[in-house]
């Protein structure tokens, strides 16, 4: 019975796994267009835009911390570049918050490509997880 457990656990992970994939994908994309129209229209520069593109660049842990959670009690072996993007995208999140003093003068498009980015990363992972 314990086998049979086990592959429900298996099974919720993968589905969390995969239904949190959206959730980060379409939170970073949204949150990039954001920032990149708050570029020109001061108008959407509001405290939202920030809890917002934290969230979703939060959740970007959130999901790879699921990925590694399925992976890590079960004999799964996902495509390598799966789990490449996805440590890609934790180490793009380090990259642009590091970088955001240094660029304040354009602080909305490097946080508007970098949401973009992120998506774009997020997509790949995707892609590649579904070709195994």
């Amino acid at each position: 019975m314990i086998a049979g457990s086990a592959l429900v656990v298996a099974t919720t992970l993968s589905e969390l796994h995969e239904a949190s994939a959206w959730v980060m994908v379409i939170a970073n994309g949204l949150a990039g267009v954001w920032a990149l129209a708050a570029n020109w229209v001061e108008g959407l520069r509001t405290r939202a835009l920030w809890w917002f593109t934290g969230f979703a660049e939060v959740w970007i842990f959130v999901q790879v911390s699921l990925g590694v959670a399925l992976v890590a009690g079960q004999d799964i072996e996902p495509p390598q570049f799966h789990l490449f993007y996805g440590f890609v995208a934790i180490i793009a999140v380090g990259i642009i918050y590091s970088y955001r003093a240094q660029m304040a003068h354009v602080r909305y498009l490097l946080y508007g490509g970098g949401g973009l980015f992120l998506m774009g990363l997020g997509i790949r992972a995707m892609l590649v997880g579904t070709t195994s």
